[in-house]
């Protein structure tokens, strides 16, 4: 009688077992653990917000940067720096990039990399969103004259003449050449240290106005503040100022 009992037992004991097995196969569709399986929750995971979309935003946010326009890139200074750790030494670059589209506006940026062309391409990306624009004189030179000072740098910009072309070296040459300046004279008297001769530049170019912003801003007419009252030559001048 103790066999049949055992028997019993153990027959009523394997459908519950086989029916406890199939369970999570059958809750598995309504949102048990089969969400891992294809086609489940960790495809809609990469779906909704995987690496590759946030990869696509920044790609969306780059490009208003360019604007659809070809950018003249100047590399200005690379600077080699080395780390001595227990192994040896860990070699660094920095790079200094100015980036300018030769119609008035220019911006600088500066990137850090273990190697030379991603420090470059860091330095490019940090120059086109920090681009500024600078009005220009027939667009060629500058307005008036401007004082810079960065530091233990300082800067002189002075418009000039058709002709003069660009007076300046170093860094500075390369500031005005992306930002299409034809004819400049500069002088700096401070340090030579090109982040900080960039930056006074910088500092001196944010400081130029045009005669029509002025005229606009203090609500008068572009002749009377050339100073000829209402000449003719003023009204000529006033006319040919398109910044």
């Amino acid at each position: 009688m103790a066999d049949e009992i055992n028997t019993t037992d153990v027959a009523a004991v394997a459908p519950e077992g086989a029916a406890g097995t199939d369970a999570p196969q059958n809750r598995s569709p309504r949102g048990g653990r089969g969400r891992g399986a294809p086609g489940g929750g960790a495809g809609g995971r990469d779906n909704r917000g995987g690496r590759d979309n946030r990869g696509g935003r920044d790609n969306r946010r780059g490009g208003p940067d360019d604007g659809g326009e070809e950018l003249i890139e100047k590399l200005v200074h690379i600077n080699r720096v080395s780390k001595t750790v227990k192994g040896g030494k860990r070699f660094g670059f920095a790079a200094l990039v100015v980036v300018g589209d030769g119609k008035g506006r220019v911006g600088f940026g500066h990137g850090k990399a273990r190697e030379v062309p991603e420090a470059i391409s860091k330095a490019t990306a940090a120059a086109k969103k920090a681009m500024i624009r600078v009005p220009l004189r027939d667009g060629r030179t500058l307005h008036h004259d401007g004082l810079g000072h960065f530091g233990a740098g300082l800067v002189t910009v002075r418009s000039a003449p058709p002709g003069t072309g660009i007076i300046a070296g170093g860094p500075m040459r390369a500031v005005f050449e992306a930002l299409g300046v034809a004819d400049v004279v500069t002088k700096s008297t401070g340090t030579s240290n090109p982040y900080n001769m960039i930056r006074a530049t910088f500092e001196a170019l944010r400081e130029q106005v045009s005669p029509k912003s002025v005229a606009q801003r203090r609500g008068k007419k572009i002749a009377d503040l050339l100073g000829l009252g209402g000449s003719k030559t003023a009204e000529a001048d006033a006319a040919a100022i398109v910044e």
